[in-house]
């Protein structure tokens, strides 16, 4: 009598969790049961829209659960009426008590978004970015009650270049989860059980969630911070500067040496190439930027409404 599949039940929200859902359907296990965030308002007419996880589910023809808690005794009822052999979450935004993660037969894995025990917490991608780190990646970890503090089972990892962003280094932790997913799976499957390594106890740090108050640029910061920033919050919540009287939103900025005497934020140069701030040990070169209820422009076309910005 052949083997009854890998029941899997999944669990994300946002479009980081997409590929890691793909990887299941596709390692051959049934996925029988996808838990998402509830329908969020959003956009300006502010009307209910399903996760990028719930859209995916619909498509392949998944059941879509959507409780706001997994602290109700019915709803925990239900996710054990599924049978999983394995719950497997990521980014899904809801706590898991000791009785969610008792429910599953291999109990639960987690995708995460860095190398831990660096960036625990709900933004590791960003504050990675933030930090200067030079290296990131996934690990596949086996969850228990604390904060992202179980053993890991496989892990990717992946150079943080200068040119990134936190949208470009998203993109790349989502296929690289999938690919650790998708290996653990498969390990599963094959009869084998990845061996879970502790997570070291140094070196932990703690990723606190954006916040849009942290967007604002202080150029008493030296400009490789205000650097990393305008990278990191790029897609969100998108780093701002005050330009010679203007708020303006930063989409691409570049450090540069600088050894003149001016006050921070002010405008010490302007070309083509872009506009330059001074800063606590240099200069912050903006080069992309948004105007309020414009679009991305580059600084050159944002110089060319601003007359007196532009060099003699």
């Amino acid at each position: 009598m052949p083997a009854q599949p890998l029941r899997i039940v999944f669990a994300g929200t946002p479009d980081f969790a997409v590929p890691s859902l793909a990887a299941c359907g596709a390692s051959g296990a049934q996925v029988v049961a996808v838990y998402t965030q509830p329908d969020r308002p959003a956009g300006r007419g502010r009307k209910l829209s399903p996760s990028p996880v719930k859209l995916a589910a619909l498509e392949a023809g998944i059941t879509v659960e959507q409780p706001e808690s997994l602290k109700d005794d019915t709803v925990r009822a239900q996710l054990a009426a599924y049978r999983p052999d394995l719950m497997v979450v990521v980014a899904y935004g809801l706590i898991l008590s000791r009785k969610v993660l008792a429910i599953p037969r291999l109990g639960c894995w987690n995708v995460h978004g860095s190398l831990l025990p660096r960036w625990r917490g709900a933004a590791p991608i960003q504050r990675a970015v933030l930090a200067g780190d030079e290296e990131t990646g996934v690990d596949l970890m086996q969850m228990e009650a604390g904060l992202d503090t179980g053993p890991t089972l496989v892990r990717r990892t992946t150079p943080i270049t200068r040119d990134d962003t936190g949208g470009s280094v998203h993109d790349r932790l989502a296929m690289l989860g999938a690919e650790a997913l998708a290996e653990g799976l498969a390990r599963v499957m094959a009869g084998e059980t990845p061996t879970p390594v502790p997570q070291p106890t140094e070196g932990a740090t703690y990723a606190h969630k954006l916040d849009k108050g942290e967007a604002l640029l202080d150029f008493t910061l030296p400009a490789i911070d205000l650097e990393r920033k305008v990278r990191a919050f790029d897609p969100w919540p998108v780093a701002e500067a005050d330009l010679a009287g203007e708020r303006v939103r930063v989409w691409g900025a570049r450090a540069m040496p600088w050894t003149g005497d001016a006050r921070p934020g002010s405008v010490i140069g302007t070309s083509r190439q872009g506009i330059d701030l001074a800063s606590a040990d240099g200069m912050l070169r903006i080069i992309g930027l948004q105007r309020a209820g414009g679009r991305r422009i580059t600084a050159a076309d944002y110089l060319n409404a601003r007359s007196d910005l532009r060099a003699p």
